[in-house]
């Protein structure tokens, strides 16, 4: 792919968080877990370099898992369907790790994190909101099996549901984005609460399976206790932020030297042309993979590093 010139505008204003805005994604502003560590206690002080702990128990997997490669990673796509894409392959995926660097609580507040403690090469691929449905976007990862975990919001995805149960067939986690993207520190505990609870009575009716991971929108209000408590009565076990948010051609960086780590978590959205400035949704996401592939990055499933808690 011909590397277009790098951007650092942001696609659109932080301060536009109204619902019109927000239907075609999140910023990468607000409390973005930019001085978060790779685990935060819901009170945002740094953790103490451990993830958090579930108590000793027999542990699940947080969900399926698409057809592993003879490495034990994500199968990766060959050669061919790279070219297809006009994109140079990633390297594969290392095996999952037997050992789970995040593991969740069944109970209890939940953690805030925005990377994996992990030494493996890798970085793992998060996309919000739902409001560009693409169907080359499903063909794209079909060919190249890179897995990415979904962050829903219901009110942008109830009109075409199935849509994302193409790309969960894949092996690609669903997770919870409220009901209409609310900005969650303004609006009182009560709202707080239905955002993430109707999100996740939905997502779950859909999709057959209780979203594990809760990102609020923007990343607002991920540290405050009112949050914690919301997310906990609702069924999530953790907050997921984000290191890096891909804008059209490049990412924005927390990082001062704008250079991924291993582990960090990189923030996409469902976009098309409107919010792209004419690229297509697989146009964007290519630039997403080509920036991964120059820094010499794997990407990996998320939920392939994380315990979800017993049953």
């Amino acid at each position: 792919m011909n590397r277009h010139a790098r951007s650092r505008t942001t696609v659109y204003a932080a301060g536009a968080l109204a619902l019109l805005a927000a239907a075609t994604g999140c910023t990468g502003g607000g409390d973005s877990g930019a001085a978060s560590a790779a685990l935060v206690p819901a009170s945002g002080s740094p953790a103490s370099g451990s993830p958090a702990t579930a108590a000793p128990s027999p542990s699940r997997s947080a969900g399926p898992s698409p057809t592993a490669s003879p490495s034990g990673g994500p199968a990766a796509g060959d050669a061919a369907a790279w070219a297809k894409w006009h994109l140079t392959p990633l390297p594969p995926a290392p095996p999952a790790p037997a050992d789970k660097p995040v593991k969740l609580a069944r109970t209890g507040p939940v953690p805030v994190f925005s990377e994996v403690k992990t030494s493996d090469k890798v970085v793992f691929v998060t996309i919000d909101d739902g409001a560009e449905k693409d169907p080359k976007f499903v063909e794209m990862l079909t060919d190249l099996k890179v897995p990415v975990s979904m962050f829903l919001t219901r009110d942008i995805v109830k009109d075409d549901y199935g849509y994302f149960k193409r790309l969960q067939a894949l092996g690609n986690h669903i997770h919870n984005h409220t009901v209409d993207h609310a900005q969650m520190s303004k609006v009182p505990p009560e709202k707080q609460k239905s955002e993430i609870c109707d999100a996740q009575a939905a997502l779950t009716q859909q999709y057959g399976t209780p979203p594990l991971l809760f990102r609020p929108p923007y990343g607002d209000g991920a540290n405050t206790p009112a949050l914690n408590t919301a997310v906990q009565q609702c069924g999530p076990r953790a907050v997921v932020l984000w290191r890096e948010s891909m804008q059209i051609h490049d990412m924005q960086y927390q990082a001062a030297d704008k250079k991924l780590r291993a582990g960090d978590i990189v923030l996409a959205h469902f976009r098309g042309p409107k919010d792209l400035k004419g690229e297509t949704m697989t146009q964007m996401f290519g630039e997403l993979l080509a920036r991964i592939q120059e820094q010499g990055f794997a990407v990996a499933r998320l939920e392939d590093y994380i315990e979800a808690p017993a049953a």
